[in-house]
C-alpha cells in the first residue's frame, strides 16, 4: 500500500496529503495579548510547565495560506493548496527551554486537519476570514492607516473578531510564536477505557523561513462564548500588539522529546 496518509491504496493517489516537505506562502494577522497564566497552565499537560517569562502571553493568529508539496502541482489546482486557519499559541517550558505551543486551531479544509494530526496540532473545522491586501481598488495596502479585519467561527458560533490598523513598520510580528513548537501526538486506544495506544511529546518548526516586512498597529479583539469551545476562557486582560506580515515557510518533520505514559 502506498500513500503518506489515509486512505492508502496500491497507487497512493487517493492519500489525503502528500509526503513532507510541505511549503507554505501566507499572510498572517497576529494579535498578542495577556491573560490569566492559570488559564494557560490548564492547557499544558505534563511534562510541560508555564514559561518563566511573561507566562500569560497569548497570540491569536489568522493565516491565509497557499501550500504545496515538492512537486508544486497543487499550486495549479488551487482547491488542493489554498486554505485559511486561525490558531492560538502560548509559550511553555520543557527541560529548561522555552517552546511555543498551539493550544487551539481551526481550519477550513480536510487536508489541513490531516497535516495537523501528523504534526500534533489540535485542528478542528471552522470558518476563517481576513481582509486581503491589494495594490489596486478599495482593498488595503501595506502602509500606515491600512485597516484589516479578521473573524473566526465554528459550529455556527462566532468565536473571535479583530480589527487591525497599521501604524508603522516593525522588526518582528510578535514574540509568542517565535520558538520551536512543543506538541503532543496521541492516538487513543481502541479498547474501552484502555488509555492511549500512543502518546509522545514532539518538537517541530520551520526548516526554512522567509519573511516580508512586518507591520505593527493598533488592534481591537473580542472573544465570544460558545457551547463546544473554550477560547473565551483565555480572556483578554491586556493587548500587547497587533501585527501583519507575509511569510514563506517550509516544514520538514520534527523530533521526539519524550515518550509519554498512556492516560
Amino acid at each position: 500500500m502506498a500513500g503518506f496518509f489515509y486512505p492508502r491504496t496500491a497507487s497512493g493517489q487517493a492519500s489525503l496529503i502528500p509526503s513532507p516537505p510541505w511549503f507554505y506562502s501566507g499572510d498572517l494577522l497576529t494579535v498578542e495579548y495577556r491573560t490569566d497564566p492559570a488559564r494557560i497552565a490548564d492547557l499544558l499537560p505534563e511534562p510541560l510547565t508555564l514559561a518563566d517569562e511573561d507566562p500569560g502571553a497569548v497570540a491569536l493568529i489568522w493565516a491565509d495560506w497557499q501550500s504545496c508539496s515538492t512537486s508544486r502541482e497543487e499550486l495549479l489546482d488551487p482547491v488542493r493548496s489554498q486554505y485559511k486557519e486561525a490558531f492560538v499559541v502560548v509559550r511553555c517550558a520543557f527541560e529548561g527551554r522555552t517552546y511555543s505551543r498551539c493550544v487551539y486551531i481551526w481550519v477550513d479544509k480536510d487536508f489541513a486537519i490531516a497535516r495537523g494530526i501528523h504534526q500534533g496540532y489540535p485542528k478542528k473545522l471552522g470558518s476563517i476570514w481576513q481582509t486581503r491586501p491589494h495594490p489596486l481598488g478599495p482593498a488595503p495596502q501595506l502602509r500606515p492607516g491600512a485597516r484589516f479585519g479578521a473573524t473566526l467561527a465554528a459550529g455556527d458560533r462566532r468565536l473571535a473578531e479583530a480589527v487591525l490598523t497599521l501604524t508603522a513598520e516593525s522588526p518582528t510580528n510578535g514574540f509568542v510564536n517565535g520558538h520551536p513548537m512543543a506538541h503532543h501526538r496521541v492516538l487513543p486506544g481502541i479498547g474501552r477505557g484502555e488509555g492511549d495506544a500512543h502518546a509522545e511529546l514532539i518538537e517541530s518548526g520551520a526548516s526554512a523561513f522567509e519573511g516580508g516586512q512586518a507591520w505593527r498597529g493598533d488592534v481591537e479583539l473580542r472573544l465570544f462564548d460558545a457551547p463546544t469551545e473554550e477560547l473565551a476562557r483565555l480572556e483578554v486582560h491586556e493587548i500587547i500588539g497587533g501585527y501583519y506580515r507575509q511569510v514563506g515557510v517550509t516544514w520538514d518533520g520534527g523530533r521526539r522529546l519524550a515518550e509519554l505514559p498512556s492516560v
